[in-house]
C-alpha cells in the first residue's frame, strides 16, 4: 500500500520531488524504511513496460520519463496538440514575453492565481524554456519565451511585441473609487 501513496505523492510534487525526510515523515516511517520503499519503487519502475523512472536530482527523487522512449515523447511535442492557446496560457505567456526572465512565483504575482501547471504545459509546447536560475531564495528558476514563441506569433524579435504605456502606478483616484463613487447612498 505504501508503494502506492509513494507513486501518488511523487506524481502530485512533479518536478519540486519528495527528499528523503519528507517520505519519512509523510508515511511515518524510519529513515531505512524510507529507503527500502524507495529502492522497491524503483525496482518496479526499471520493468520494460515502464514509462517512468525514478531519479533522485537536487536531493529530491522525482518521476521523470525513460530516455529510450524520447522519440516518442518528441513526436508528440513536435504534433500540434492544439490549435489555439487558452485564456491562462496567452496571460503566461505575456507575462514571461514582456519580463524576458521570471519565475513561477512572480507570475503567479501578477496574475494572483497558480501558474506552475501553465508553464509546464508551454514547456512542453516549446513556447518558453528555462533561461536560468534567480539569485531568490531557493534559486527558482527562471523562464522565457523561445523562437517557436516568435514564430506562433509571427514576430521576427520580441521588440516587435506591442508595445504597453500601463504603468502601476498610472491608475487614477477616480477608477479606484469606482465603487464607491456609483453605488453612494442618495
Amino acid at each position: 500500500m505504501k508503494i502506492g501513496v509513494l507513486e501518488g505523492l511523487l506524481f502530485v510534487t512533479g518536478e519540486d520531488g519528495l527528499s528523503l525526510e519528507d517520505v519519512q515523515k509523510i508515511l511515518d516511517v524510519s529513515k531505512e524504511d524510507a529507503l527500502s520503499l524507495i529502492s522497491e519503487y524503483k525496482r518496479l519502475l526499471e520493468d520494460e513496460k515502464r514509462g517512468l523512472k525514478l531519479v533522485y536530482l537536487g536531493n529530491k527523487y522525482k518521476l521523470a520519463t525513460k530516455e529510450e522512449h524520447k522519440m516518442y515523447y518528441e513526436l508528440l511535442v513536435d504534433k500540434v496538440v492544439s490549435s489555439t492557446l487558452s485564456q491562462s496560457a496567452l496571460e503566461v505567456l505575456a507575462i514571461i514575453a514582456y519580463n524576458d526572465s521570471i519565475t513561477v512565483g512572480q507570475i503567479d504575482e501578477i496574475r494572483g492565481v497558480s501558474s506552475r501547471d501553465m508553464v509546464r504545459k508551454l514547456l512542453f509546447k516549446g513556447l518558453v524554456d528555462v533561461a536560468g536560475r534567480s539569485e531568490l531564495p531557493g534559486k527558482p528558476m527562471l523562464y522565457k519565451t523561445t523562437d517557436k514563441f516568435l514564430d506562433y506569433f509571427n514576430l521576427p524579435s520580441k521588440d516587435e511585441l506591442p508595445k504597453i504605456d500601463f504603468e502601476v502606478g498610472d491608475v487614477n483616484k477616480e477608477e479606484t473609487d469606482l465603487f464607491a463613487s456609483k453605488y453612494k447612498e442618495q
